[in-house]
């Protein structure tokens, strides 16, 4: 078994987009580690709308400004591109109770496919607390730019004018 550290920890995710409620974990947590990864997790099941590429360069662009995080693309299970990262620790976040139970069903999973890795969670800040990268597709072609800064950095509102244009 490969050698890991406590003190690397992988955030892993879709970003499609990286919304606030993200960065602000991603903000959070590379305060409590010496590395924090954030993996962009490919789903062959799903149509993002920002291709891989987009979506690592959208979280480096928007993250630029945090000197210890990595991003990276990762296909398959969370647990095991935790275990590549040689890291212990998969950060997660949560907002609401629905999400809770759904992190402690993937938890519990988890811990059956590899007991050494542990989760350790953060609670979504107030402000960013109903933001979601499927609210954010939703709201995105109706919305003006100044209202979708509430939820995305600008980065992020440009990417999605190019994909999403407002309609009216």
């Amino acid at each position: 078994m490969a050698e890991t550290s406590p003190r690397i920890a992988v955030y892993t995710g879709t970003f499609d987009p990286i919304t606030l409620g993200h960065l602000n974990l991603i903000e959070r947590g590379s305060r409590l580690v010496d590395r924090l990864i954030v993996g962009i997790g490919i789903n062959p099941a799903k149509e993002p709308i920002f291709s891989t590429e987009e979506r690592i360069d959208l979280v480096q662009n928007v993250a630029s400004h945090i000197k210890n995080i990595e991003v990276l693309s990762f296909t398959g299970l969370a647990v095991h591109f935790v275990r590549q990262c040689r890291a212990r620790v998969m950060l997660r976040g949560v907002r609401s109770l629905m999400d809770i139970e759904a992190e402690f069903t993937m938890t519990l999973a988890n811990r059956k496919l590899d007991e050494q890795i542990e989760t350790v969670f953060l609670m979504a800040d107030e402000q960013y607390s109903h933001i979601s990268s499927s609210l954010i597709k939703q709201i995105a072609p109706l919305a003006g730019d100044p209202e979708l800064l509430r939820f995305v950095p600008q980065a992020v509102v440009d990417a999605l004018r190019k994909k999403l244009p407002m309609k009216g």
